[in-house]
């Protein structure tokens, strides 16, 4: 290496750092930047939580199992790793919530649970009268005068009511963070309806106003219509890894290491590795955890609000079965559990009608999701205890007249970081240190600025940029 080369370091293998080292050599090649990438993963696999089981003709997803559609960096990424031709749209078809043991249809025009459309919503079983009248307030209701954040609880449960926030937008909106509504930042989360309430008063007439009407969707595929709003990849979500990981240059990804402490020594940095070796960066990209960011800069006090960010435990238990073994089907590709149903499930995918490439023909697959905040319990039971409980559950709303002939049980531990309140300016507050404190170094994943695939892809390309203007290239 050249004494004028540059070198940058990626911590962490997931599918922001993962992102991260493939566009920065990416650039290092197009633009012939003197520039020297690599990337550290602790465990002996990249991907994070991006992870595929094959067997037999199934493809399961042990963790996202899909990513939006109109998101387009995730797809962009796909093309990239020359998968364009893998990309399938989701099928389509209903969904319902349980709730107490009766399976509703989610109310024609709902948006993240909004109603848009009050047919619908005032024709739903889902509600009492008093419940749906209470709804009604929003019409009413002035805009939230609180200035700041709030959660996302608290800000539902003013415009509509407890009874539509927990039959309703608690399932969905928690169900994609794995959270606590009463504890999840409004601002970090879904800033858009403050906005909108703040404009048009009535939640429910803005997102009128301001949601377009739906534009039907063609296939990756086919060409074809398709309502599917989600994309996934017919080998599986982990086969965009593989793609990306042969993608990057030999010897520049180093596996099953740590790193333990980041040392500032002048105008550079210095990595303590588990494996006792020490590496000199210019820049660092930093993909882990927030928790673990705090111990490798445990030096930095600004880091410690992060150690007070709390993470929950989930697991998802994908049962495979011949269809003839369902005997009371849905028609539709899932549902979500309201909180106070009493069940220990809190949502289950019908994977074979959701994504049919993943099932072989004949077979049913269901991915059911246990694990919320404050009754994690669970996802430290035994496999058997587990599967009984799923089977348990089920059965209360169908007839499931077999064992499954597969079952895969993932365990994510302390892994779904929580955007609680506060969330946006405690990231603004520790960015801002950082860049006085630690300038190169640069944070990125799904502890900070968004949870989903896209999100972390988003966050892996902006640190690249932020990388190169550092370096001034």
């Amino acid at each position: 290496m050249n004494i004028e080369n540059k070198k940058v370091v990626v911590i962490g293998g997931g599918i922001a750092g993962i992102t991260a080292a493939y566009y920065l050599q990416k650039e290092v090649k197009e633009k012939n930047l003197p520039v020297e990438t690599m990337l550290i993963e602790a465990s002996d696999r990249l991907g994070g939580k991006v992870q595929t089981y094959t067997e037999n003709g199934y493809v399961i997803e042990k963790g996202p199992d899909s990513f939006l559609a109109r998101k387009m960096s995730a797809s962009r990424l796909a093309e990239e790793a020359g998968l364009k031709d893998q990309l399938v749209n989701n099928g389509t078809g209903k969904s319902y919530i349980l709730v107490k043991d009766k399976l509703h249809s989610m109310p024609g025009g709902a948006i993240m649970g909004i109603p848009t459309k009050i047919a619908p919503f005032a024709m739903s079983g889902m509600f009492s009268p008093i419940g749906k009248l209470r709804a009604g307030g929003d019409f009413i209701l002035p805009p939230s005068s609180v200035k700041g954040d709030q959660s996302l609880g608290k800000f539902f449960r003013r415009r509509f009511g407890n009874e539509v926030v927990d039959h309703l937008i608690e399932p969905l909106l928690s169900g994609i963070y794995a959270g606590d509504i009463d504890q999840m930042s409004l601002l970090s989360t879904f800033p858009q309806f403050y906005e909108i309430e703040q404009k048009h008063r009535s939640l429910i007439l803005g997102m009128k106003k301001t949601t377009p009407k739906p534009k039907p969707t063609k296939t990756a595929t086919t060409g074809k219509k398709s309502g599917g709003m989600f994309l996934s990849l017919k080998g599986g979500l982990e086969s965009l890894i593989h793609a990306i990981e042969a993608k990057l240059n030999p010897g520049s990804v180093v596996k099953g290491v740590s790193v333990e402490k980041v040392e500032q020594n002048g105008d550079h940095y210095t990595l303590h590795l588990s494996s006792g070796e020490e590496i000199k960066a210019d820049s660092i990209i930093v993909c882990v955890p927030h928790k673990q960011t705090a111990q490798i800069f445990s030096q930095y006090p600004f880091f410690d609000p992060f150690h007070n960010v709390p993470s929950t435990s989930v697991a998802n238990v994908a049962l495979a079965f011949p269809e003839s073994a369902i005997k009371q089907d849905i028609d539709g590709t899932g549902f979500i559990i309201s909180r106070d149903s009493g069940y220990s499930m809190t949502a289950v995918t019908w994977t074979h009608k959701k994504w049919p490439h993943s099932v072989p023909k004949g077979k049913a697959l269901l991915r059911c999701y246990v694990g919320r905040p404050g009754d994690e319990e669970i996802v430290s039971r035994t496999d058997e205890e587990i599967v009984e409980t799923v089977l348990k559950d089920l059965n209360k709303t169908m007839n499931i007249v077999s064992a499954p002939e597969l079952t895969v049980i993932t365990r994510w531990h302390d892994s779904m970081p929580q955007y609680t309140v506060g969330h946006k300016e405690r990231m603004r507050d520790i960015t801002a240190k950082m860049r006085k404190e630690l300038p190169g170094v640069f944070l990125a994943g799904a502890s900070y600025e968004g949870l989903g695939v896209p999100d972390c892809i988003d966050q892996g390309e902006a640190a690249v940029k932020r990388v190169l203007g550092y370096l001034k290239f």
